[in-house]
């Protein structure tokens, strides 16, 4: 799954946010106020640890990849998340309708595109500038859907970004351009899928049967070519990390941040994939960028964060107007997050 994504939850699945009134005292004694930082604090370390975890994901993958290759990088991966989800949903005690079985199975082509081309295109470019490009999907999604040049004027530091970008890469770099550029086609159209399975009965069992139908789909395909060495217990471990680092345990984090952080915030947090992806590039594959490409995904990452809040802006104003001044509202009581919001700050991925 993209970190992704780039990942379903943050499309379509309900949050709920807390509200805290000045001078209420919990339980234990501790105030309101002091519970709301406390559980904000909480919020920000799991949104930023699953951000982590799809990019330091990505970076293990881009060393599996040298091993099996992309299709088996990728198979493996999707075997190993539908693995996992499959335990979590039980998608079998879902009632499936015709629908809903169609919707779900363009979402796993989408998906499997999608983690294709983005794996083709980090065993041809730096992980970071492949991760950026990428992110350029959901952003000018974003940036499109937008109502207003307050939103819109964000493109103008994007732009910026991808042309730092541009300037480090060579002839021989364009197919890997060209492959993070159509993943980030496909992230968006996962995010306007995404608004149809969320919106069904499937929910996120349709997830979980998009990804088993890609890892059945890919796997055979992958044996084939990579052979026996796709069965060794070490790449199928490497392939089980991958997948849970990818997929799973994003999905729980982010999960869990959404029921403390306002929409907004985790959305800014998610903006960071793109900085966190060059640090994992370092880390992991001791990638070290020239300054103009780090200062590119600097920028790309502001013009998130910039058209993140200008989206948010107005409505926040709404609510506090209609809070008044005896209570102080952190956010809504319960909150549907429209797959615009997914756009606005684009995540895992998804990378995954």
């Amino acid at each position: 799954m993209h970190a992704d994504p780039h990942f379903f939850p943050r499309a379509g699945m309900p949050t709920v946010a807390a509200v805290t009134v000045s001078g209420t005292v919990s339980r234990g004694g501790r105030s309101g106020d002091d519970a709301a930082a406390d559980a904000a604090l909480r919020g920000t370390a799991l949104a930023v640890g699953s951000v982590a975890s799809v990019q330091f994901g990505a970076a293990l993958a881009a060393r599996l990849i040298d091993s099996v290759g992309i299709l088996g990088s990728v198979s493996l991966r999707q075997a190993s998340a539908a693995l996992v989800l499959t335990l979590v949903t039980r998608p079998w005690r879902v009632s499936w309708r015709g629908a809903d079985l169609r919707a779900t199975l363009l979402f796993g082509a989408v998906f499997v595109g999608m983690n294709l081309s983005l794996y083709t295109a980090i065993s041809r470019l730096p992980l970071a500038t492949a991760i950026t490009l990428e992110f350029l999907g959901p952003l000018v999604l974003s940036l499109v859907t937008a109502g207003t040049w307050a939103h819109r004027v964000w493109a103008l530091p994007a732009g910026a970004g991808v042309l730092l970008l541009g300037g480090g890469l060579h002839a021989d770099d364009v197919l890997g351009v060209a492959f993070a550029l159509a993943a980030g086609v496909l992230w968006a159209t996962y995010i306007l899928l995404s608004r149809r399975i969320g919106r069904s009965s499937s929910g996120l069992a349709g997830l979980t049967l998009a990804t088993a139908v890609g890892a059945v789909v890919l796997l055979p395909v992958g044996a084939v070519q990579v052979g026996a060495a796709l069965w060794h217990p070490a790449i199928l471990g490497a392939g089980l990390v991958v997948g849970v680092l990818s997929s799973a345990l994003p999905y729980s984090l982010d999960m869990l941040a959404l029921r403390r952080l306002p929409t907004a915030v985790f959305s800014v947090l998610t903006s960071l994939n793109p900085a966190v992806g060059a640090l994992a590039g370092l880390l992991v594959l001791h990638q070290r960028l020239p300054w103009p490409e780090l200062v590119g995904i600097g920028l790309v990452t502001v013009a998130s964060i910039g058209v993140t809040l200008a989206a948010r802006r107005p409505a926040g104003g709404r609510r506090a107007r209609r809070a008044g001044g005896s209570g102080r509202a952190t956010a809504g009581a319960t909150e549907q997050r429209h797959p615009d919001a997914t756009a606005q700050a684009p995540v895992g991925p998804t990378e995954d």
